[in-house]
């Protein structure tokens, strides 16, 4: 079953970018447009993790965040604009699990996602006395431990940079789906894309060689849009 993702913010740009952003990631999506909505969603629905606004109409994502902490232990990430110290400091001390400022990257606040996912539930399951599932993402064979960092193909390991890493992590993480250069890029540099496709083809090259002789056995090009991981 998949985890379900609320996104609590007023602003409908936000949460329909955040939406198409989670339900390619093969999240479950509900909305909440205030902060009694957001409570009330938290209240009578199963919810794995929240991203609260802080800024909201009824009730700010302060006091939706203080309510949550007196009966539930859900992850929650604050998305803000406000961005000074202070802020994220009193978020963090309310029980925020991490704090994510406006403007940001949608891949970034997917890969916060599943990182505050997966630190719950390694948590809960050191509480009920259950080994750490190992967080290993396996197409075809290829193997990316990523605990490790390390990705072996056919048992053999693959010297990857930090670069081409997050690019592997992000293609395995989704077999079968074109990203476009820019996904890449900014997933791979952490910097806006700006005329930088000459980078990113001369990175899925030297990934590709790490790979196989066969330029085209792992990571397919597709004409006009971009690159997947075959399945």
């Amino acid at each position: 079953m998949a985890d379900r993702i609320l996104i609590a913010d007023d602003e409908p740009d936000i949460r329909s970018v955040l939406v198409l952003y989670l339900e390619n990631a093969g999240y479950e999506v509900l909305e909440a447009a205030d902060g009694g909505a957001a409570l009330e969603t938290l209240l009578s629905e199963h919810i794995d993790l929240c991203l609260l606004d802080i800024m909201m109409p009824v009730l700010d994502g302060y006091h939706v965040l203080k309510r949550i902490r007196e009966t539930s232990d859900v992850p929650v990430i604050v998305i803000s604009a406000k961005g000074q110290d202070p802020d994220k400091i009193l978020g963090l001390n309310l029980g925020a699990d991490d704090y994510l400022v406006k403007p940001f990257n949608p891949l970034e606040a997917v890969a916060r996602v599943g990182a505050t996912l997966r630190r719950a539930k390694g948590l809960m399951a050191r509480q009920q006395g259950q080994p750490k599932p190992a967080d290993v993402l396996r197409v075809r064979d290829l193997e990316l431990d990523r605990d490790a960092c390390a990705l072996t193909c056919g048992g053999a390991p693959v010297d990857l940079t930090p670069m081409e890493l997050r690019i592997m992590t992000l293609l395995m993480e989704h077999p079968g789906r074109v990203f476009t250069k820019q996904q890449l890029y900014e997933c791979g540099w952490g910097d806006e894309y700006v005329a930088a496709e000459n980078s990113v083809m001369v990175c899925m090259s030297k990934l590709r060689s790490k790979l196989s002789d066969d330029p085209q056995a792992y990571i397919k090009t597709i004409r006009g849009l971009g690159y997947r991981l075959e399945k």
